[in-house]
């Protein structure tokens, strides 16, 4: 599970059931590896009704600036007219560039006339562009982030077939490489089959589903080990190394609930909502099963059983909304005292073995942050009780092995990608797929993101796009906290301390230089290997690469500067631990930022994102970290009382909203409706 992760604007059809996503940094996003602080979620851990919520949100609010600058004539919207406007309002002029008109024309085609504003503005405002604009297959969401999205895969994959002799850098060599072997041309994946997954189940000590498991052979110390500390595959928890919340300079060893494949909890325990969900479950997972040699009866039956066991887990899973406060969830630990609470396996092992990979040494003195200990305690009874008897332990086997398995069909031949297509209609509400160059465009973008980015960067980022972002930042900040001393809730202190914090916010904008010097561009791949027809085996050494790349932060001094999101992505975070703001150029692009456009335009546009990344450091959960980015009380007492009552009448409002008859959770969409009100 993540904690604090990015504010993402694109449009997500994907899920952590059919494949293991990784982050730009080559960190995986799987359930082995958590919270990366890298800013407060706001799409990946919404529900699809919440989604739309946030999406009317946004849209409202860019929708209200853009239209007080479009000037209608007599007869309504026959014309629309954009002016250049002062800071003052004085002297503006009518702007007629190319830029305006086409702004203008938007503009009109987006809105419905046949709608009445006062009765809907949403719909008037942005029902022109609805009807222009229908869900695209593959989708279940559709908005003007993910269509700005689509145009940054089409820029990928012009750079990516670009000729070899074009590429700049081996890493960008080595990005095409994998880019090809997804795409495969030659028909490899194919012919391969279920091979490569039959291969990985051999060298990690088998399956009792396919039928090749020795259980005399097995112990569950060694299983971890291996699909955790070899494959960098995740079960039964997850943990990662990351910036320590109280003292934000140093990296350390962090460990969380997990383990679960279906998005929450809620799915395996709230059976008359979700019935349908764990059918279409079990169905996928005894398709894969038959596929990797599975008699379909008993694999049917001990898929069920692995459903029992992710059950066991969902029920002792805390929920996300009772997960928000920082401070409470904050424990930290020796591994002995860790030893004493979930005495399940050997953790002194279990971290040596990890460490030894990168030669690194750790005891069992070694602290470490456990953000779920009552989670640890139950688990530790759960795997004990499991692993007193032979079937417990084929359960265990079946279980650990299951969430590898599940994690790789996305690379496998059709057949297995297939499998899932029954669970990703009823979970997702998704039937179709993009064509296959976008997934692959998206899956060498998380697997090597920065050499992604220089090849995007050069073609679309223009110099002095950064400069004229950063000014908008420092407008949007000036007015942030001129706004404090209107906070008749704060006391004077935590006032100045607050707004210090807001001046010591670090901006990153467009891409982090050292992209563009192709000798530290390939410094940074040089331990990773791809060749051009080896797609599974290019996932695995991904996989790898990224468990070392992580390990290899402990006794590192924390650069507060560092990135964790891939310039090409329409996105942007606010991480607490770094107080750090950014803005990759895949979300400086037009529509939302355009160095041509009036100011209005991209205040409108982009500058909400700003805002709402800015106001994500003073959020339930931003406003726990001090302008250095360690977590700590740095509001007085009634400040935090009546912030905290403030919050429960906006949890109280969101309770009651409505879409498609269901209410929203105003406890999960906390920090992001903050954020824009």
């Amino acid at each position: 599970m993540t904690r604090y992760k990015q504010a993402e604007f694109e449009d997500e059809d994907s899920s952590s059931i059919g494949s293991v996503a990784l982050n730009s940094e080559g960190i995986s996003t799987s359930a082995t590896h958590i919270r990366y602080h890298t800013g407060t979620t706001m799409w990946k851990a919404r529900s699809i009704l919440e989604r739309c919520l946030l999406i009317i949100c946004a849209v409202l609010l860019l929708t209200i600036v853009v239209l007080a600058i479009v000037i209608s004539s007599k007869n309504g919207w026959d014309k629309a007219q954009i002016l250049h406007v002062t800071a003052h309002g004085e002297n503006d002029t009518l702007c007629l560039t190319e830029q305006c008109v086409t702004a203008a024309a938007f503009l009109i085609n987006s809105i419905d006339y046949s709608v009445d504003p006062c009765d809907d503005f949403y719909e008037y405002a942005c029902g022109g562009w609805r009807k222009k604009n229908p869900i695209p297959v593959g989708k279940n969401i559709w908005s003007t982030f993910g269509k700005l999205e689509q145009d940054n895969q089409m820029v990928i994959k012009n750079v990516l077939e670009k000729p070899l002799s074009e590429m700049k850098s081996k890493a960008e060599k080595k990005a095409k490489y994998y880019y090809l072997s997804c795409v495969d041309a030659n028909e490899t994946i194919e012919a391969l089959g279920a091979k490569p997954m039959l291969e990985l189940l051999e060298n990690i000590g088998g399956w009792n589903v396919s039928g090749k498991f020795n259980i005399s052979a097995w112990s569950l110390q060694n299983s971890m080990h291996i699909l955790q500390n070899v494959y960098n595959m995740g079960g039964l928890f997850s943990w990662t190394v990351n910036e320590d919340d109280r003292n934000s300079t140093r990296y350390i060893i962090q460990i969380d609930q997990g383990g679960l494949t279906l998005p929450t909890a809620e799915y395996y325990i709230n059976v008359t909502e979700y019935g349908k969900v764990l059918t279409a479950y079990l169905d996928y997972m005894t398709k894969i099963g038959v596929l990797l040699g599975g008699e379909e009866n008993m694999t049917r039956k001990q898929m069920q059983d692995v459903i029992s066991f992710e059950t066991k887990l969902a029920e002792i899973t805390i929920p996300y909304g009772e997960r928000r406060d920082e401070e409470k969830i904050y424990n930290l630990m020796s591994l002995s005292d860790l030893q004493q609470k979930a005495p399940f396996m050997s953790w002194v092992e279990f971290f040596q073995n990890a460490t030894r990979l990168v030669n690194k040494k750790i005891n069992s003195k070694a602290m470490i942050v456990n953000y779920a200990p009552e989670y640890f305690i139950k688990l530790s009874k759960i795997v004990q009780d499991f692993n007193k008897t032979a079937n417990g332990k084929i359960v265990l086997n079946n279980y650990l092995v299951w969430q590898t398995v599940r994690s790789l069909t996305a690379f496998l031949s059709k057949p297995f990608r297939d499998a899932y297509k029954g669970l990703r209609k009823i979970l997702l509400g998704l039937e179709g797929h993009e064509e296959q160059w976008r997934y692959c465009v998206d899956d060498v973008n998380n697997a090597m993101g920065f050499a992604i980015g220089a090849m995007f960067v050069r073609e679309v980022f223009h110099g002095k796009s950064k400069p004229m972002a950063e000014e908008m930042i420092n407008q949007i900040r000036k007015a942030f906290t001129k706004n404090f001393k209107n906070l008749n809730w704060m006391d004077a202190e935590t006032r100045d301390a607050a707004e210090e914090k807001a001046n010591a916010i670090t901006d990153m904008i467009g891409f982090p230089d050292f992209i563009l010097q192709a000798r530290e561009l390939d410094d940074r791949y040089r331990d990773l290997t791809i060749r051009q027809y080896e797609y599974f085996q290019n996932t695995l050494r991904v996989n790898k690469y990224s468990f070392r790349k992580n390990l290899e932060k402990l006794d590192q001094v924390v650069n507060k500067t560092t990135w964790i999101m891939s310039p090409p992505a329409v996105n942007a975070y606010y991480t607490p631990t770094k107080n750090q703001m950014v803005f990759p150029a895949g979300i400086l692009q037009s529509p939302l930022f355009d160095m041509k456009n009036p100011s209005s335009l991209n205040f409108g546009a982009i500058g909400v994102i700003m805002g709402h990344e800015l106001t994500h450091a003073f959020d339930d959960q931003g406003r726990e970290y001090d302008l250095h980015g360690n977590l700590h009380q740095w509001w007085n007492n009634t400040t935090i009382e009546r912030f905290q009552n403030r919050l429960g009448c906006f949890v109280e409002q969101y309770n009651h909203y409505k879409v498609q008859g269901r209410n929203i959770n105003g406890q999960q969409t906390l920090g992001n409706f903050i954020d824009y009100k």
